[in-house]
């Protein structure tokens, strides 16, 4: 068999020239895609929601049930408020639902509500007050004024430990000062009553 000529040998040699330059271009892909790589994982995020609670030591009892009053009487009670909160909050009271089957009686239903440590339910004995107190109030002025959290007096700032505890005690007097006869005897057989309320909300992040 005779040997390729010249022009064939030239033609071959530049056919195989383009499948070089690809073979070399494959080369150069595959060692670009290799690289240095690292990474850090921050797993398991989660939200949950902190919770309020609050109880206190009233064993399901009025606070005050005082009964045959007469002019000038006054009385007392403690009550222990524990926080069962795990979030930061405040405590603040107030009243709600006040009747009476004579107006006249609440305005002269003096009541004060004080905060600080010591007493139960129980007795009031070795209550210490806090100071800041306000005066006492009518309980037709408290069910104006003290009627939600937002106008809730006696407030108590909780630190998001559950068990915290704070003593309030609530004093009352039955004055008639000022009074005529004849208006304190228009206030025979009457009767008031109204609802004392301790609400706990969490503190504003952004206050």
């Amino acid at each position: 068999m005779s040997a390729p000529s010249r022009t064939a040998r030239r033609v071959v040699a530049l056919a195989a020239a383009p499948v070089a330059i690809l073979a070399a271009g494959a080369l150069v892909w595959q060692s670009s895609s290799a690289a240095f790589t690292s990474s850090t994982r921050n797993a398991g995020n989660e939200w949950s929601t902190g919770q309020v609670s609050l109880t206190d030591d009233d064993l399901g009892m009025a606070g005050f049930n005082a009964t045959n009053l007469i002019p000038g009487q006054t009385g007392e009670r403690c009550l222990v408020v524990k926080s069962g909160a795990n979030v930061p909050g405040e405590v603040r009271a107030y009243t709600q639902n006040l009747t009476a089957s004579n107006p006249e009686l609440a305005k002269h239903i003096m009541f004060k509500v004080e905060k600080g440590t010591g007493g139960t339910f129980a007795s009031c004995a070795g209550f210490v007050a806090d100071p800041g107190a306000l005066p006492a109030m009518s309980l037709t002025t408290l069910s104006t004024v003290n009627k939600d959290f937002a106008t809730g007096g006696g407030a108590w700032a909780t630190a998001g430990t559950p068990g915290e505890t704070k003593v309030y005690r609530g004093s009352w007097t039955f004055d008639t000062t000022g009074m005529t006869q004849q208006q304190i005897d228009a206030l025979q057989n009457a009767q008031v009553s109204v609802d004392l309320v301790w609400e706990l909300q969490s503190a504003d992040p952004t206050a």
